[in-house]
């Protein structure tokens, strides 16, 4: 008597629960830096207004600690640097807005120092940053 010969079955790797993971996890770390980029800037103590309104076009972050350290971004930047560093990171013809973020302890003199130097660029609007009390 004749037996039909064993097939041996072949050996495969299912790829789909792999996927699987590797999109959830895709998905998890997408959703958490969706709340990391809200922040912008170094952090300092900002004033409180009961009229803030958000505004969600910032392209430019100057921050002001409370020393009168200005910081364009996170990098650091002096007075008379100030003006050409903005119109560096602006493109040609283009309008940008720059938040202003000064510590409520920093001085006066050094908030409208800067904001006067920015002001004389065309096409840059200023706003200023404060916080909900």
């Amino acid at each position: 008597m004749q037996l039909p010969p064993d097939e041996e079955s072949r050996l495969t790797i299912n790829i789909v629960p792999m996927i699987d993971v590797v999109f959830a996890v895709l998905a998890f770390f997408i959703l958490s830096t969706l709340y990391l980029t809200r922040t912008e800037g170094l952090p300092v103590n900002l004033p409180t207004a009961t009229t803030a309104v958000s505004q969600d076009e910032a392209t430019l972050t100057l921050t002001i600690v409370a020393d009168g350290s200005l910081f364009l971004g996170d990098r650091a930047v002096t007075l008379e640097a100030l003006a050409d560093e903005v119109q560096a990171l602006i493109a040609p013809g283009q309008s940008a807005m720059v938040t202003v973020r000064a510590d409520t302890a920093t001085p006066h003199g050094q908030v409208v120092a800067a904001m006067d130097r920015i002001r004389n660029l065309d096409g840059v609007r200023l706003g200023i940053a404060t916080q909900q009390p």
